[in-house]
C-alpha cells in the first residue's frame, strides 16, 4: 500500500486516467473528488462489503501500481 499526504486542492493521477482530488478537509473528514472514465466503477468499500463480505480489495499485482502526484502551487 502506498500512503500519501495531500492537502486541500492537491491531486493524484492514477494510471493516467483517474484523477483523485482532495476537495475539503474538515473536522477529521476528507471530501474527495474522483474523475474517471465511464468504464471505471467507483464504489465505496462498505457498500460492496455489505453484498460481498469476503471480497478481497487488493489488486492482483500490487507491485506494478504507479501513482503520479500533482501539486497545486
Amino acid at each position: 500500500m502506498l500512503v500519501l499526504r495531500r492537502k486541500e486542492g492537491e491531486r493524484i493521477l492514477i494510471s493516467g486516467t483517474i484523477l483523485v482530488e482532495v476537495l475539503e478537509v474538515h473536522e477529521g473528514k476528507v471530501k474527495l473528488g474522483i474523475t474517471a472514465p465511464p468504464e471505471v466503477d467507483i464504489v465505496r468499500e462498505e457498500i460492496v462489503r455489505r453484498h460481498h463480505p469476503h471480497k478481497s480489495f487488493l489488486p492482483p499485482n500490487r507491485s506494478k501500481v504507479r501513482l503520479f502526484c500533482f501539486l497545486n502551487l
